[in-house]
């Protein structure tokens, strides 16, 4: 079965960030700023009563981000995301029933995972990338090089405990696109509306270089 791939996604910018907003305009002041920043996909995570609308008015107001759905944690927030304007979605895990809904997903999908046997059940269903978290608590950048070898097919963007100081292990490695992470939009920055620093944050990720699509 083949699925929407995500790698084209992710071949525009080495980093994904994955933020939580609290106000729709925040999360769309928040958005512009990263895609100034050349960091053009954006995942909101479902975690506040706001994202959904947060979503809609990034993919309304936006036109330079790619916004999408993460923290998809149940069947019904599959469509939710996709009506509200998200062009990928994202879990942090994926439990057989959330898996095989999101198989039948019209956008791109990143399910999540922890172990290897979860990894090779997702990817048999069809699902090209997956989403490794939490990624430095399971195991991080080791544990992608290790899985390698034996299931040269897979491939990831990790999110969970990645930051400046390890970001460059994870994107050495040919099996990881790119990378999720929250550093690039810190929440103090948020809250005081310091959009030049995220825009200065984004520059600067958007520059890291990643095995996976070298320049």
């Amino acid at each position: 079965m083949s699925l929407p791939d995500p790698s084209l996604l992710l071949a525009r910018a080495p980093v994904v960030p994955v933020v939580t907003v609290t106000s729709v305009a925040a999360g769309v002041k928040l958005a512009r700023a990263l895609a100034e920043g050349g960091l053009p996909l954006i995942e909101v995570t479902l975690r506040t009563p706001v994202a959904l609308e947060a979503i809609a008015a990034i993919a309304a107001e936006v036109p330079d981000a790619i916004v999408g759905a993460g923290t998809v944690t149940r069947p019904e927030l599959i469509q939710k995301s996709i009506d509200a304007g998200a062009r990928f979605l994202v879990s942090p895990g994926c439990p057989t029933a959330l898996a095989e809904a999101l198989a039948e997903a019209p956008v791109p999908v990143m399910p999540g995972c922890a172990t290897a046997t979860e990894a090779m059940t997702l990817h048999a269903m069809g699902f090209p990338v997956l989403k490794l978290f939490p990624a430095e608590a399971v195991g991080g950048a080791n544990l992608i090089k290790s899985l390698a070898g034996p299931l040269p097919d897979l491939r990831f963007c990790p999110t969970g405990g990645i930051g400046p100081d390890n970001v460059g292990k994870y994107l050495s490695q040919p099996n990881i696109l790119a990378v999720g992470g929250s550093w690039v939009a810190p929440n103090e920055a948020i809250s005081m509306g310091d959009w030049e620093q995220i825009v200065a944050l984004s520059k600067a990720a958007a520059k890291l270089h990643r095995a996976a699509f070298p320049m």
